[in-house]
């Protein structure tokens, strides 16, 4: 039989051990999701497409600025469906008549509204 000192012994150095660390969880690891290769096929085939309206402007105001009897730095252009719209100044009628014709000469130009004002010195 062991001796109740050892049995006291016991006792004490169990009551004085550590306890064992807290188990903590571990967060669940990210679910990641995957696009399918159809769908980034599909994405990439509804790429934004160029605004036809802004490229009938950007080609108009490119004719102007090449055509030597225009200040196309003063006049702005703006398209919608064909039909195109000058704005600004010109410092002569001869100068606000060239820019409608240039306008007008360009390729996917149903109509020219030409709202350029004459102002001397302009």
């Amino acid at each position: 039989m062991p001796s109740p000192l050892a049995a006291v012994l016991l006792l004490a150095l169990a009551a004085c051990s550590d306890p064992p660390p807290p188990v903590t969880p571990t967060p669940p690891a990210p679910v990641v999701q995957t696009t399918p290769p159809e769908e980034k096929k599909a994405a990439a085939a509804e790429a934004p497409k160029p605004d036809p309206n802004a490229e009938l402007a950007a080609r108009v105001k490119r004719a102007l600025e090449g055509e030597g009897k225009v200040q196309a730095a003063a006049i702005d252009v703006t398209a919608a469906e064909g039909k195109v719209t000058l704005w600004g100044t010109a410092s002569t009628d001869g100068e606000r008549a060239r820019a409608a014709q240039v306008a007008g000469a360009v390729e996917g130009v149903k109509s020219v509204e030409n709202r350029i004002a004459v102002v001397r010195g302009s």
